[in-house]
């Protein structure tokens, strides 16, 4: 049967919630329309760089990590307040349960059926042990997992990407989703029929619209978004519930570029920099927080401490250094990031007075052993090896500047486990709109307060799939 006769399902969004939603409906048996507005596959997923958590993994095990229950407490403990909020009808508990539980079996679905590499564990801000995994190699893990899914993707002929195709509309019959209208870049407008799965993705980069919008606050801070409109408008028109859309994460790092310290657009500093070692220090050389807490916790800390000098930009100058153990382990990070300029490899002598003395400090912290009590309460040191005093001064560390930047919207459309979109009708309860799913950062709900580190390809990977399989489901069912 041609794609042009088998029934199709309508993926709107190539990040890997698009991409995981089509490989999914695509091993169901349907036929899938992915459309992408951008010129390239990948959305923000491909840009992932600290890696996916999953609890119970080989690959943790494989580091003496025998047990790992603490998955689903420490997500709550990230959510904060939001978790306990409403509407009725959207169960919170039950998503992250969804999305802790599936954890092992997304990462062995990575691994397994498409071969990433994600052999390396790392511990993040806010987890209680090492559950992050990402390669061994030099491509990023956001990358090597969209590339392995578009490769997949593009070698099935019921497969076909439309990159440059932005969606207009929804178009719905008797309060059904049908399909969808779209325009081309060279101004045709189409339309397709079938369910939709929608991963167009958050609203971080929608500056002067949903950001200004519900963070006014938040204006002129950095970002990791590239400038574009958020797509939230397409579900709100056909009568979608919207929850926690004030929650904006705040990345603490985010790299200020020598040679642009006060652009607008930055690139992350990967968390995997600070799990596997790394400090971070004030502009008076001193650490000032446990660089492994949530990722709010960390940007409130940084916020506190006296701003940049810098009139143009509303950002800080917060020195992050890596010893040679820690940069040993984020090896491929930090060759990007010194390309890029981004990073400097200097000899701790060279170092100011003031870092060298808190370098030192720290130092001797880690050295104590099992008996280090850091004052400021963290407890994993990752590859930190270099010694204190002058056994270090001829010894290489890596240095760079940071600033918190605008990274990620905890909120979006409300949604179920089985991925469908909810709405409310009349102030009832909220019940799904039959033809439409979500999952990726276009959903909200599942995060609350603050996102963990890792959790974003997770959610992707698990809510996607469960979006594919449901859709293509209901052109059977349907």
């Amino acid at each position: 049967m041609t794609q042009g006769s088998r029934k199709q399902v309508i993926v709107v969004g190539s990040g890997l919630a698009g991409l995981s939603a089509a490989h999914e409906a695509l091993k169901a048996g349907a036929a899938v329309r992915m459309l992408d507005r951008a010129p390239k596959p990948g959305g923000n997923s491909i840009k992932a760089s600290s890696g996916i958590n999953g609890a119970g993994t080989r690959f943790q095990r494989d580091i003496g990590i025998t047990k790992d229950d603490s998955f689903f407490a420490d997500t709550v403990r990230s959510a904060g307040h939001k978790f306990q909020e409403g509407p009725a009808g959207l169960d919170r508990k039950t998503l992250v349960e969804q999305l802790t539980s599936q954890s092992e079996s997304a990462v062995n679905w990575l691994v397994d059926e498409l071969g990433v590499d994600l052999s390396v564990v790392a511990q993040l801000g806010g987890h209680s042990v090492a559950r992050t995994h990402r390669g061994a190699g030099k491509l990023p893990p956001g990358a090597a997992i969209v590339s392995a899914l578009v490769e997949k993707l593009k070698s099935n002929p019921d497969f076909q990407l439309e990159n440059s195709a932005e969606a207009d509309e929804l178009l719905v019959s008797d309060g059904a989703v049908q399909g969808v209208r779209y325009h081309t870049a060279d101004g045709q407008t189409h339309e397709l029929e079938g369910p939709v799965v929608f991963a167009a993705g958050g609203f971080a980069g929608d500056a002067h619209g949903l950001l200004s919008k519900y963070r006014p606050d938040l204006a002129g801070m950095p970002s990791t978004n590239e400038a574009r409109p958020a797509s939230h408008g397409l579900l709100a028109a056909v009568g979608a519930e919207f929850v926690d859309m004030d929650s904006v994460q705040i990345h603490p790092t985010g790299f200020v570029d020598p040679k642009d310290p006060g652009a607008g657009y930055k690139f992350l500093a990967a968390e995997a920099l600070r799990g596997e070692g790394g400090i971070m220090l004030s502009s008076a050389g001193e650490r000032f927080v446990n660089e492994l807490n949530t990722r709010d916790v960390v940007s409130d800390a940084i916020m506190a401490l006296p701003r940049s000098a810098l009139e143009s930009a509303r950002q800080w100058d917060i020195t992050l250094l890596l010893d040679p153990g820690a940069c040993e382990a984020t090896g491929s990070h930090i060759g990007f990031y010194m390309w890029k300029g981004l990073v400097q490899k200097k000899k701790v002598k060279e170092l100011a007075p003031e870092i060298i003395a808190a370098v030192d400090k720290y130092a001797a912290l880690v050295a104590s052993g099992a008996s280090a009590s850091d004052p400021l309460g963290r407890k994993a040191f990752g590859h930190w090896r270099l010694p204190s005093g002058e056994a270090n001064r001829e010894e290489e560390v890596c240095v760079g500047t940071v600033t918190p930047v605008v990274h990620f919207t905890m909120g979006g459309v409300a949604f179920d486990s089985h991925a469908r979109v909810l709405r409310s009708q009349d102030g009832s309860e909220l019940t799904p709109i039959p033809g439409l799913w979500a999952a990726g950062e276009i959903t909200g709900g599942i995060h609350g307060a603050n996102r963990l580190g890792g959790s974003s390809l997770l959610e992707c990977a698990v809510f996607g799939r469960v979006a594919g399989v449901e859709a293509a489901k209901s052109l059977t069912n349907g």
